[in-house]
């Protein structure tokens, strides 16, 4: 009990002196945009330095600069050689961390470009990075020593090399959660399309609660990027296209899953504003997307689901959200070894003295928490099949969005109506997971195609929007 404890504090502190960096003293009010290799396969991984470039004006925290909430499947630490202090860090995900648990990692290699962003240091740092164990806690895997002078740093700005529109303005960037929006697959003339769809999202994403009532917290400017055709690539139905930052439907086999490989190209396009989260909006109608912590969402604006895409996808990509389903196909392959989760919307624990959402208990709420399992999961298994089949046949979106409507409404009915809907406890199932992994609620938008975050999911986002704001 002891160990759960010191983790919740670990998790939910706020330990000011970590936070207490004089920014003046180490750093100037620009990015530095460190970019790497990052290679290997199923067994072992490789990093190599590309290069260093201006990426702007400072626009995160000058006080919250220690990452209190570490989350994510590698951190990344900026230390003061001479006073071994670590002035900056923050937790992150990856492409190569999602495709190492693929089957194709034990085939082959696969090299990934990649970023870490952090303010400008006055002398020369070292970056070291870190990632899980099977223990889930950190442990070095490269470290590197920045020469701020060396001739592959370059620290000029690049200006006015996009067109750039504000979406939402609450303040300077260094108080608030700054979000980039980019537009793919929309051509040139069709740029009012994607303000629309920039606005429309904008919307959404602050309509949802927990961000509905801090929306005064963040600013959205999007860039945009014409591509040479209306829409993406999608491999699995035998539409091809080139677009301009590379999205394509099909990661890891998967078809509805939308990822950038062209990691450069993204952040070029980025850099035009100040940013800390990325949104890839598709202008696309069939149901797709992606989100992977603090790199980017993907998303298709014209699909019958987009509020929800929109919303699912950024809770990945802002709070390191974990998906809380468990009966859809994953492209990963997945332990059989059961550790707690880093995510903070699920767990492994079910016990109500020790759980992570111990606080957000509803009183007299049995854990582990009863509800119709059974009947979803025979449900959701014959759902799946029928799924599988429509997509293989290459359905018409218009009849494979009705049947997700259906689904929709079957879950809704079943999940607003039990015992404990409206509890918060720990229902079984969650990360892929049938049996040993937990939810805080029966419904979530990480769960379903619902509206709602779950009290665990909400506390989650509110952790990051302070760590970003004053």
């Amino acid at each position: 009990m002891q160990k759960q404890i010191i983790l919740l504090i670990s998790l939910f502190a706020i330990i000011t002196s970590a936070n207490a960096i004089n920014f003046e003293e180490f750093f100037l009010n620009k990015t530095m945009r460190f970019d790497y290799y990052h290679t290997g396969n199923a067994t072992e991984e490789h990093f190599a330095f590309d290069g260093i470039v201006n990426d702007g004006v400072w626009p995160g925290s000058k006080t919250k600069l220690i990452d209190e909430l570490r989350l994510g499947y590698y951190l990344f630490e900026i230390i003061d050689p001479k006073s071994k202090e670590i002035i900056y860090s923050r937790g992150f995900a990856s492409i190569y961390g999602e495709w190492e648990t693929t089957p194709d990692a034990k085939e082959n290699w696969g090299v990934f470009h990649e970023s870490v962003r952090f303010p400008w240091p006055k002398n020369d740092v070292n970056l070291i990075i870190y990632k899980r164990n099977p223990k889930n806690t950190f442990d070095k895997i490269w470290e590197y020593l920045i020469d701020v002078d060396a001739y592959r740093v370059n620290p000029a700005e690049i200006k006015d090399f996009y067109n750039v529109f504000p979406v939402v303005e609450n303040g300077a960037p260094e108080d608030m959660v700054d979000i980039v929006i980019l537009g793919e697959g929309y051509t040139k003339d069709g740029m009012d399309k994607f303000h629309k769809d920039a606005k429309r999202y904008a919307d959404v994403l602050l309509g949802t609660e927990p961000f509905a009532s801090r929306k005064d917290k963040f600013n959205i400017n999007a860039v945009e990027t014409p591509s040479p055709n209306n829409g993406v690539n999608h491999p699995h139905q035998d539409i091809y296209k080139r677009s301009a930052l590379s999205v394509s439907y099909g990661a890891f086999n998967s078809e509805r899953y939308a990822l950038a490989f062209d990691n450069k190209r993204i952040r070029n396009a980025t850099s035009a504003v100040p940013y800390e989260f990325t949104v890839i909006l598709m202008n696309d109608s069939i149901y797709g997307g992606g989100g992977i912590y603090r790199l980017y969402i993907t998303a298709a604006a014209d699909n019958a689901f987009y509020d929800y895409l929109f919303v699912h996808e950024f809770g990945h990509h802002f709070a390191g959200l974990a998906d809380e389903y468990y009966t859809s196909a994953t492209g990963y392959e997945l332990s059989e070894d059961l550790i707690e989760p880093w995510e903070l919307n699920v767990t492994t624990n079910p016990d109500k003295e020790t759980i992570k959402w111990k606080d957000l208990l509803t009183e007299n709420t049995p854990v582990p928490t009863p509800w119709e399992k059974e009947k979803y999961d025979k449900y959701s298994i014959e759902i799946q099949k029928k799924r599988r089949e429509m997509r293989n046949a290459k359905t018409p979106e218009n009849v494979m969005e009705k049947f997700f409507f259906d689904k929709r409404k079957w879950d809704n009915d079943l999940l607003r109506n039990m015992k404990y809907s409206d509890c918060v406890g720990a229902f079984e199932g969650a990360m892929y997971m049938a049996e040993g992994m937990y939810r805080s609620a029966a419904n979530c938008i990480m769960f379903t195609r619902y509206d709602e975050f779950c009290p665990a999911c909400q506390r989650a986002i509110n952790l990051v929007i302070d760590q970003y704001t004053k």
